[in-house]
């Protein structure tokens, strides 16, 4: 579990969180949302550490993230996997060697063991016979999945996912989303993910966090959602017909 503690951070005189506090939940798929500009990324950074919090607390279970020194955090950033927005492979190493890059970085395993490692998360998320091949010679929805497996190499304990379905056709984001769940329940992690898709608010937010002008303006499920009365949570979800009529179906039913 990851959990924030009346956090806030400003940048010069503009306070950009405000006294955040949220509970991130071990085996479930955590959703930060919000609407562009609201604090959702700052709040991100200060849970791993990129911003320094100017008040509150990050725990990692029971530890102190926030109050650690360098190589403390150093030693929680092993557990933690990142999938980033645009994929963030490298361009020049082929799809094996960019999942055996954390593994040659932060381990002492020896380059069979790598190998053997990568293969198999590679095998994980569905790439079979594409170890050779390099980033631009696959395609948008492969390089997700091959971001994964490079997430998942050192067997991490806490999965941070930054709108992991950017770019995508529907039908790839949703084999995404369900990647992304099957893991974060397969292997228990604290899964944390940043997105405005709705469809995988509704598919796999299994606890969802809503930030509005930097506040924890609302906190529940999937199911909970779509029965709010939050004003705010409302026009931001149910901004299109779709999901409008969606939500008057439900509460009709």
């Amino acid at each position: 579990m990851i959990e924030v503690k009346n956090i806030s951070k400003s940048f010069g005189d503009t306070q950009i969180l405000f006294d955040v506090s949220a509970k991130f939940e071990q085996g479930k798929v955590n959703l930060i949302i919000g609407a562009s500009g609201q604090g959702k990324s700052v709040l991100t950074k200060c849970i791993v550490g990129l911003h320094e919090v100017d008040e509150g607390h990050v725990m990692y279970d029971d530890r102190d993230f926030s109050s650690f020194k360098s190589s403390e955090r150093r030693e929680v950033r092993k557990e933690i996997g990142m999938l980033f927005q645009g994929s963030a492979l490298f361009d020049s190493l082929t799809v094996l060697e960019n999942v055996m890059f954390p593994l040659k970085m932060f381990t002492n395993m020896t380059k069979e063991e790598q190998k053997e490692r990568a293969i198999f998360c590679l095998n994980r998320v569905d790439i079979i016979g594409k170890n050779d091949l390099l980033p631009a010679e696959t395609s948008g929805g492969m390089q997700k999945r091959i971001a994964i497996a490079r997430a998942i190499a050192m067997k991490p304990q806490y999965l941070f996912c930054d709108e992991p379905n950017s770019g995508l056709d529907p039908r790839t984001s949703i084999m995404i989303d369900q990647l992304i769940k099957e893991i974060t329940y397969e292997y228990n992690m604290t899964t944390i993910v940043i997105t405005h898709d709705m469809n995988s608010v509704l598919e796999i937010g299994d606890n969802i966090v809503f930030i509005n002008k930097g506040k924890n303006h609302w906190q529940g499920d999937n199911k909970e959602i779509m029965r709010t009365d939050n004003k705010e949570v409302i026009e931001f979800v149910y901004a299109s017909g779709f999901m409008r009529n969606l939500r008057e179906k439900i509460i009709n039913s």
